[in-house]
């Protein structure tokens, strides 16, 4: 698992990337389609046309760090949108590295009202 510092975000970029690209390529992506910084320690996670891979790029400080996962069974439950980003948690991005539908996870237990 990818433990990360406070405050740093995860962006999931929204539609389909061409796995064939490395660090230098995905930066670039980040920069045009994200319209962020590929420096800025936050992770940026895209996944290829089949869904059963996904790269993760980070800035750690020292260089970038480039993670990859495929799935040998199943796909990465990604958002429908062609374009643009959608933040997660760290929960989130740890269902999503298990295979999980990270978007509508149902909680085993009922939150207690307050007041």
């Amino acid at each position: 698992m990818i433990a990360l510092a406070a405050g740093v975000r995860v962006w999931l970029a929204a539609g389909v990337t061409d796995m064939r690209k490395g660090f230098d390529g995905l930066a670039g992506l980040v920069q045009q389609r994200l319209g962020q910084d590929p420096f800025s320690g936050h992770l940026f996670v895209f996944r290829g046309r089949r869904g059963d891979l996904i790269k993760i790029l980070a800035w750690d400080t020292q260089g970038l760090v480039l993670y990859a996962k495929r799935l040998e069974r199943g796909r990465f439950t990604w958002p429908q949108a062609s374009d643009g980003a959608v933040a997660l948690t760290p929960a989130q991005l740890s269902m999503l590295l298990e295979g999980i539908d990270w978007r509508m996870p149902a909680r085993s237990w009922r939150p207690e009202m307050t007041g």
